[in-house]
């Protein structure tokens, strides 16, 4: 694969991750049951932030079990074939930011110029927690036959092949 057509790729995986304010986000509950569902992110310093409320059953299985997939895919009227979506999924950790950590604050403000002011509403409740996503690895899908791993930074590697 040349080096420009790598460098287009990657270019669309981060167009994807850009054109979306929300991430897909399965989670595993306490039996470990796979649970799907989504959140409003923030993308900085290498993490995707979200906000989340503790009545959602997604923040109860991130706060105790803290691994997650997160997910964004190509709208379906947007792709050629519904089976040959763009979608990037990326294995992450997720770790609670502590409402006493300057990081808290930073990344609220950050939300609520992205979001505005419903993020002042949800700071007011005290069921909210800010967590913070971190990849490990994971791949992404550019069509039929166009699978590439990705690092922690969401760069992408060399094509997966199929063994």
């Amino acid at each position: 694969m040349m080096e420009t057509e790598l460098e287009v790729l990657q270019a669309a995986c981060d167009r994807l991750i850009a054109s979306r304010q929300t991430l897909l986000l399965a989670s595993r509950d306490a039996d470990g049951n796979a649970d799907i569902s989504y959140a409003p992110y923030l993308r900085t310093d290498g993490s995707f932030y979200i906000f989340v409320s503790e009545l959602a059953k997604h923040t109860k299985n991130l706060l105790a079990h803290p691994q997650a997939s997160i997910m964004f895919i190509e709208d379906e009227a947007d792709a050629g074939n519904p089976f040959a979506r763009r979608r990037l999924t990326l294995e992450c950790r997720a770790r609670e930011i502590p409402k006493t950590h300057s990081e808290h604050q930073r990344i609220l403000q950050a939300m609520a110029e992205k979001f505005g002011d419903i993020i002042g509403l949800l700071t007011s409740l005290p069921d909210f927690h800010l967590l913070a996503l971190s990849p490990n690895q994971g791949q992404f899908v550019a069509g039929f036959g166009k699978a590439f791993a990705v690092d922690a930074q969401i760069t992408l590697q060399a094509p997966l092949r199929r063994n």
